[in-house]
């Protein structure tokens, strides 16, 4: 007879699609989906699969949350899983929280895994979340990145993520723990209809008599998710054709850019955006849709810490705006902006900054780097307190080197990191 465990076992195998690596981190909470991946992710180690690692984050919300992460602990004892508690105190008491506590949780889950020389972690969500979200976003007016399908996999910060259980329903999961004997938590805020979700739940479950259930709704998703793969498909194909980069900045073909349809026009300029000028969201609606406007008619405009330059020569040009990072330095060491790494001689009290005004003065010649003024305003270069000691990018090399390393998942970055 087959085991009860071998689909889902099949499930979890299938999403790694031959790329099994050796070690992989699981998120557990204590609630059903996480568990459940917990015990899957055991039995396929002790069959020949990768070696686990748990780690729980305690968002120290609820009065019972601590005492539940030690109960993790003590199932992944059980199970001879080595297993870590993170903490987050980061909450005010103000704004969104659910998208704090979450945005905070993979932060979290990325620093531990780097500190652990992980370079992926498995999340347990269900076909459930998957169809849950789809109305959640459906009524927010989502487009077809919204409403397309969660993403099996992205990475942040160097780290890989993955949600191997996306076409297994949550009660399949449940199952699986009753027959093993295992319980679970029931967080109550799984019902408190102040927050979306919970309501979508309801919602889904209100659907469900007329053939909207969950698997219908995730095939849904998951058809858009094509959808969104061959608009990707469509833009990165225009990125290849229409751009390239100078010195950290974007250069586009203008007549190219206006030839391309609207929505490839706005998938682009939103990578471009969010390649330049980071942040957890790129811009959307009305000033990415005047952006576009702008960049047609070959003027200029600022958004999302960006420079749109009129065209010149043909080109359109999108570059760091200089206020966005006047006040940035970090240690020669350290990424700065997102995207510039130094390599030099060890100089601990060495910093990254922009050139800005004072910086271009100890380069008379920067115009030689053929870039626009208000581009070699926001060029970094490597200085001593108020003094400039190096502008790799202005051919005042001094022993140092500066490369761009963007270190985030996104549609450009594979196209513009070089």
């Amino acid at each position: 007879m087959t085991p009860p465990a071998a689909p889902l076992q099949i499930s979890l195998a299938a999403h790694f699609a031959g790329q099994i690596p050796a070690r992989l981190g699981v998120a557990v909470s204590g609630g059903s989906d996480s568990l459940a991946l917990l015990h899957l992710l055991h039995d396929w180690q002790r069959t020949g699969g990768p070696t686990v690692a748990a780690v729980t984050v305690d968002h120290g919300l609820r009065a019972t949350s601590a005492q539940e992460a030690a109960d993790v602990g003590q199932i992944c004892a059980r199970l001879g899983i080595p297993h870590d508690i993170l903490h987050w105190q980061g909450w005010d008491g103000t704004g969104n929280l659910p998208d704090q506590a979450r945005r905070a949780r993979y932060t979290l889950l990325s620093d531990w895994a780097r500190a652990r020389d992980l370079k992926d972690i498995t999340i347990g969500h269900t076909q459930d979340d998957l169809a849950e979200t789809f109305l959640m976003r459906l009524a927010r007016g989502a487009g077809v990145d919204g409403l397309a399908a969660m993403r099996p996999h992205w990475t942040q910060a160097g780290v890989t993520f993955h949600r191997p259980l996306l076409e297994v329903a949550r009660d399949t999961l449940r199952d699986h723990l009753r027959a093993l004997g295992q319980t679970w938590i029931d967080d109550p805020t799984n019902d408190d209809t102040a927050y979306l979700r919970p309501r979508a739940r309801q919602v889904l479950a209100a659907l469900a008599p007329l053939g909207l259930d969950a698997a219908t709704l995730a095939d849904v998703a998951r058809t858009l998710s094509e959808a969104r793969t061959a608009l990707d498909h469509s833009t990165q194909t225009a990125a290849r054709a229409l751009m390239r980069v100078q010195a950290g900045d974007i250069l586009i073909a203008q007549t190219g850019f206006n030839d391309l349809p609207e929505e490839i026009a706005r998938r682009l300029m939103q990578a471009a955006l969010h390649w330049l000028g980071g942040g957890d969201y790129p811009p959307r609606g009305t000033a990415l849709a005047a952006l576009i406007q702008a960049a047609r008619a070959g003027q200029g405009m600022t958004l999302h810490g960006c420079l749109l330059l009129p065209v010149i020569n043909g080109q359109l040009r999108l570059t760091r705006e200089y206020a966005a990072v006047r006040d940035l330095r970090t240690p020669a060491t350290a990424l700065w902006d997102h995207r510039w790494r130094a390599t030099g001689p060890a100089s601990p009290d060495v910093e990254i900054a922009p050139l800005g005004p004072n910086g271009l003065c100890a380069c008379p010649d920067w115009r030689l780097s053929g870039l626009p003024h208000a581009s070699a305003l926001a060029t970094p270069g490597l200085w001593q307190g108020e003094t400039l000691i190096a502008a790799p990018l202005m051919g005042h090399p001094n022993g140092w080197a500066l490369t761009l390393t963007p270190d985030r998942d996104n549609l450009l970055t594979s196209l513009l990191s070089h």
